[in-house]
């Protein structure tokens, strides 16, 4: 277990002034843990940021040409590990966000065997610069994903989480506003193992730049949860969707053909009620169809998903930090290779 490698990574833009304190406060040693080194992304800062981590002795920098949103320079950073050699990845924010302290709280229920992916789960009434507004919007945003996922989740948009190498060889990010959420349904539906653990935050050094608003976050993150179930779930997704207007145009249907049948006497043709039906048979209806022909691309996409898997593992399979966890991404493969679907969460 000693042998395991960890590697820290820090999404950044423009994070001149907060990096420094961040990476002051990472650790250089982890309980059961050999190895631990610091990654840094630059995801196309115009400022002094690269210099910054490189007087901080980091042990690697990624840098992105041009700014590509977080869910990208997290995904580089991902990439960049595993090509690294990291068992672990532990995630945390520019910003000094979260205590590094806690960092071995993330890497408990990895060590034990009990999960793949660990979130840490912040304080968020007890947060001082949190408006009321927003408690209630993080609290809410939490409660829909795990009522989605069904996973235990207290705080699905926090940053600071821990990936083993096995779950992240398989995840894919496909929004470019954040991976947060996005990772908690994917992972859900590809049955990786989530745990949560709480987590201290720090005071705050600067504003958030994910959103401009709340509103706005929340539609995006609305946008992105709706976006990875018509991916993950295209079948349930479309059906769900046409159920709506084919629910709605069956009881006016109805209603026309029982004022029809049973009250000749005052009938008059109700024309646009009949129109309004049909139109919304029929958009239910090619909802449908959709989501059949959704369900067979849903399985291509399997497929090339499924090369994607086995090419990174060929390609992985001599880098350094070769341990159980490209065991464990290799069974899950052939597991998934015996089905066209994804596996429940927890099968």
């Amino acid at each position: 277990m000693d042998a395991l490698k960890v590697i820290i990574q820090i999404p950044c833009f423009n994070e001149e002034a907060a990096l420094p304190v961040t990476l002051g406060a990472l650790p250089r040693q982890l309980p059961g843990v050999g190895t631990v080194e610091w990654l840094v992304i630059d995801d196309g800062s115009s400022d002094r940021t690269c210099e910054a981590a490189r007087q901080c002795g980091i042990d690697h920098l990624i840098r992105l040409p041009v700014h590509r949103g977080l869910a990208a320079a997290f995904t580089a950073g991902l990439e960049a590990c595993l090509r690294a050699g990291a068992d672990i990845v532990v995630n945390t924010d520019a910003d000094n966000q979260y205590r590094a302290q806690d960092i071995p709280k993330l890497l408990e229920p990895i060590l034990r065997g009990e999960a793949e992916i660990v979130v840490g789960a912040r304080p968020i009434g007890a947060i001082e610069h949190f408006s009321p507004a927003k408690k209630l919007l993080q609290r809410l945003g939490s409660l829909v994903v795990r009522l989605l996922t069904g996973t235990g989740v207290q705080d699905t948009p926090s940053g600071f989480r821990a990936i083993t190498r096995a779950a992240a060889l398989r995840l894919q990010t496909f929004s470019t506003f954040s991976y947060t959420q996005e990772m908690i349904i994917g992972a859900s539906i590809e049955g990786i193992p989530i745990a949560s653990v709480p987590v201290g935050v720090n005071p705050k050094l600067r504003e958030s730049r994910l959103a401009k608003s709340s509103a706005g976050y929340i539609f995006r993150q609305a946008l992105t949860i709706a976006r990875m179930f018509a991916i993950y779930r295209p079948f349930e997704f479309f059906a769900a969707l046409g159920a709506v207007p084919f629910s709605a145009g069956s009881v006016l249907w109805a209603r026309w053909l029982w004022l029809r049948l049973f009250h000749a006497a005052s009938y008059h043709p109700r024309i646009p009620s009949l129109v309004a039906a049909a139109v919304l048979l029929l958009l239910g209806f090619q909802l449908w169809i959709f989501a059949f022909v959704a369900d067979l691309l849903a399985v291509n996409r399997r497929i090339l998903e499924l090369n994607r898997l086995h090419g990174r593992l060929q390609e992985l399979r001599s880098a350094p930090g070769e341990n159980d966890a490209l065991v464990r991404a290799e069974f899950n493969l052939r597991q998934a290779a015996e089905t066209s679907r994804p596996p429940q969460n927890g099968s």
